[in-house]
């Protein structure tokens, strides 16, 4: 099996350093990737600091790769040698079950396969794109369409891009449609952006009074500072779906108090500890409702990639180095980032 430099967290204290992993040669239907860049996502430090209590060890994490491919196996047919190509957050599912079969892998009954630490429920450790390179099915493989120049902004969209995407296709963001976007980080700006070329009407609740310029730049049309209780009591009952990003315990009440009859909140951030519990009588008063959403299968995310390629959508980026990696973390904490770090994988080995 060929080796290949990586960075790792050897257990939920240590640091981040130099590790040298070993990937399969590609087998028929696998596609090799030399990875160019890779996006740093909140889960990719719950991850390294074991803060969901599921952590294998080794980590290595990264699920927003882009890449060119090197290799091909005799089977592939939808990819070639010199291509640009990226993964995601899934690198195999079962194939058979009723989630699968309808391109909802994400969803799977026996559990997706993670790019890195392994699958959902349980089985032998995987290691991301804090690495040299990577081996992986064709049907977990996406085409990337947008110019070269983007490469590095278009890592998050395998992440933070259909995170957002799936959630507001889901619940149809669209003309028409007042939409909510909760928290302007790594998946807010995206929400912003995403909901905003659907054409929705797009109101940004954010905490912090310096990102409202950054907000309306992004494409929402209101930006509220959700800590001024008379801000948020003018929204009250205006809007048709929120998309709650915040990866940190909240009271959600304050934003379900916001949604028309019959709207919806749906949660992609997920923090380290729980929210406190809503209060019953804000959603059965309206009908509301609380979901959720998980990423998004290989086929939605495809499209989203299209779209973006199409409309000329990537993330706001800051490029570190791989050796930058632990103090970018701690700037993730400190939301010091506008809004995606993405490693140049170029400064690895």
């Amino acid at each position: 099996m060929p080796t290949i430099q990586a960075y790792a967290a050897q257990d939920a204290t240590a640091p981040l350093g130099p590790f040298t992993i070993g990937r399969r040669e590609p087998g028929p239907e696998d596609v090799q990737i030399r990875i160019l860049w890779c996006g740093v996502c909140h889960s990719d430090l719950h991850t390294a600091r074991n803060e969901w209590k599921n952590t294998l060890y080794p980590s290595v994490p990264g699920h927003e790769i882009v890449g060119r491919v090197t290799a091909v196996g005799s089977a592939v047919t939808k990819f070639k040698v010199g291509d640009l190509a990226g993964v995601g957050c899934m690198v195999d599912s079962c194939g058979h079950c009723p989630s699968c079969a309808e391109g909802e892998e994400q969803y799977c009954d026996n559990g997706f396969t993670g790019t890195y630490n392994g699958p959902v429920f349980g089985g032998e450790n995987t290691f991301g794109g804090y690495s040299q390179s990577i081996v992986v099915r064709q049907s977990f493989v996406l085409r990337i369409s947008h110019p070269e120049s983007q490469l590095a902004g278009v890592a998050p969209l395998l992440c933070a891009g259909i995170t957002t995407w799936s959630p507001l296709r889901q619940w149809e963001a669209g003309p028409g449609k007042k939409v909510g976007i909760v928290g302007l980080g790594g998946l807010g700006h995206m929400g912003v952006k995403l909901a905003h070329a659907l054409g929705a009407h797009v109101v940004l609740f954010t905490t912090s009074p310096d990102k409202i310029e950054d907000g309306k730049r992004l494409g929402a049309d209101e930006v509220v500072v959700s800590k001024d209780p008379e801000q948020m009591a003018r929204q009250a009952g205006r809007l048709d779906f929120i998309l709650n990003t915040v990866a940190a315990p909240h009271d959600l009440d304050a934003f379900l108090a916001l949604l028309k009859r019959d709207g919806t909140m749906t949660l992609v951030g997920a923090p380290a500890e729980r929210h406190p519990s809503p209060d019953v009588f804000a959603l059965i008063f309206k009908r509301r409702r609380l979901g959720g959403s998980l990423i998004g299968g290989i086929r939605e995310t495809q499209q989203m990639l299209d779209f973006c390629a199409q409309h000329g959508i990537v993330s706001d980026t800051e490029t570190i180095r791989m050796d930058e990696i632990n103090t970018a973390y701690e700037r993730m904490l400190r939301s010091d980032v506008r809004y995606r770090f993405v490693v140049d994988m170029a400064t690895l080995g």
